[in-house]
């Protein structure tokens, strides 16, 4: 395993993510969020969390990086990054959006945006990964 590529793919993946969710969590679904207030913490207040919040996505891509590289076959990075990264997608709908619709009290509408969200955000992490990490090369 390469681990120095590891690391820079985890990297490469948490400024994506960061990006993407940005767009997609704090633009788009943001008056999603602002339904339910019990729930999601308000934008004015989310500052202070910031660091937890890139301190988890980190430590996701790291884990992700970790799953690619003991998973690759072989193939282009590209394709080897987008079937990790969906099928890490298909694992966070399930496991953060349809757990989280049984377990909050939010909307079917917002369990089903944040299922699609979750689905592009890892399928996108998962190529970001596959075009960074490079195996170790055998000597």
């Amino acid at each position: 395993m390469n681990y120095g590529r590891l690391v820079l793919a985890a990297v490469a993946g948490t400024v994506v993510d960061a990006c993407y969710g940005f767009v997609v969590y704090g633009l788009l679904l943001t008056s999603e969020f602002a339904r339910t207030p019990g729930v999601y913490r308000a934008m004015d207040t989310q500052m202070a969390y910031m660091p937890f919040l890139f301190g988890g996505v980190f430590l996701a891509m790291l884990a992700a990086a970790f799953i690619y590289a003991k998973g690759y076959e072989g193939g282009a990075g590209l394709m080897e990054g987008a079937r990790c990264g969906a099928a890490l997608g298909v694992f966070a709908a399930g496991y953060a959006a349809l757990i989280g619709y049984a377990t909050t009290n939010i909307g079917r509408k917002m369990a089903g945006e944040l299922m699609v969200a979750n689905l592009v955000e890892w399928t996108i992490n998962g190529i970001v990964i596959g075009l960074v990490y490079k195996p170790a090369s055998k000597h």
